[in-house]
């Protein structure tokens, strides 16, 4: 698959990601009652399988974008890769095992990843930097532009999209979950 057939898969899906997701967050906004909502209950029952699934494309695409395509990952796309990447396997084994308590270790990975994201983002578009993101004198450039589809779907965005979606999903898991901590 090319680049363009890539990109041009992942912008639409990423574009739908964020109504997706600004349309939960305003449902659970509005909705006062909703701990008896189907959708909820669906939510919370399968955040975990979702939350892997985010994961694994994630990391899927991530590693097309490097190893086929050829761009060179820059020292905050390796950071983001580092919180990322691990959630494969800890997310894998706790659905096998079907143990939600590897919530509360996921979460953590998913948060200060996507806070990275939030920074690698905001340098992306025109920000100040603290340091020079090829500071320590390898890699490329925090601020080049490998993906521009829509006027705004970037790299860094696509993975701001999916820590949100993966910490959405596993406190979706977390919350509305049976009353058993390790069984769905």
């Amino acid at each position: 698959m090319s680049v363009e057939t890539i990109n041009s898969l992942l912008a639409p899906l990423t574009l739908i990601s964020h109504i997706i997701l600004a349309a939960v967050i305003i449902y659970f906004l509005i909705r006062r009652n909703h701990a008896e909502d189907w959708i909820v209950k669906f939510i919370g029952k399968n955040g975990l399988l979702f939350a892997f699934l985010v994961a694994l494309g994630a990391t899927s695409f991530s590693l097309y974008y490097s190893e086929i395509a050829g761009f060179e990952p820059c020292v905050l796309c390796w950071y983001q890769r580092i919180f990322m990447y691990p959630l494969i396997i800890i997310l894998g084994i706790a659905l096998h095992k079907k143990d939600r308590s590897i919530v509360s270790y996921a979460l953590p990975l998913s948060a200060i990843g996507a806070l990275i994201a939030i920074y690698h983002n905001y340098i992306y578009y025109g920000g100040q930097s603290i340091l020079p993101c090829n500071a320590f004198g390898q890699g490329v450039s925090c601020a080049i532009r490998y993906v521009f589809e829509f006027g705004y779907i970037t790299i860094p965005l696509m993975s701001l999209t999916a820590f949100a979606f993966i910490i959405f999903f596993l406190y979706s898991a977390r919350r509305y979950s049976d009353s058993s901590t390790t069984s769905f």
